[in-house]
């Protein structure tokens, strides 16, 4: 597939992705609270500031979407423009993800990721998991 964007328009656009509060964010929090579980969102005060935190299960959730962090899936496709960018970009954010997964279980955390293109199914897991726990 040929890209269609030049290099500003790439930038402009990539730079308004939001951090947090994303669409598929939302929809995974929305199907924790709708089934009863209470939860902090990104808690600064552990590392990589989770996006969903479950202090009562002491168990962490990162949605990530698969772009920013490397998926294998339709999503995860690296841009044809600046390869090499984007290449050495997601290679640290795994890198990052990697090492704060690790302090975090070092801690005591459990961690779960649900990713972006499996909302639905990776809350599924989460609350199997934490249904266990009760």
């Amino acid at each position: 597939m040929v890209d269609v964007l030049s290099a500003n328009q790439r930038r402009r656009c990539m730079s308004r992705v939001a951090s947090s509060n994303t669409n598929i964010e939302l929809q995974a929090r929305r199907m924790l609270h709708r089934d009863g579980f209470r939860f902090r969102v990104n808690r600064r005060d552990l590392p990589g500031k989770p996006d969903i935190v479950l202090p009562k299960y002491k168990h962490v959730v990162f949605v990530h979407g698969c772009f920013w962090h490397g998926h294998d899936c339709k999503s995860g496709k690296l841009p044809t423009t600046n390869t090499e960018f984007w290449e050495a970009k997601i290679l640290s954010n795994k890198k990052r993800d990697h090492r704060v997964i690790g302090e975090l279980e070092a801690a005591g955390w459990t961690v779960s990721i649900v990713w972006g293109c499996g909302v639905a199914e990776g809350i599924s897991s989460v609350e199997a998991f934490l249904r266990e726990k009760l």
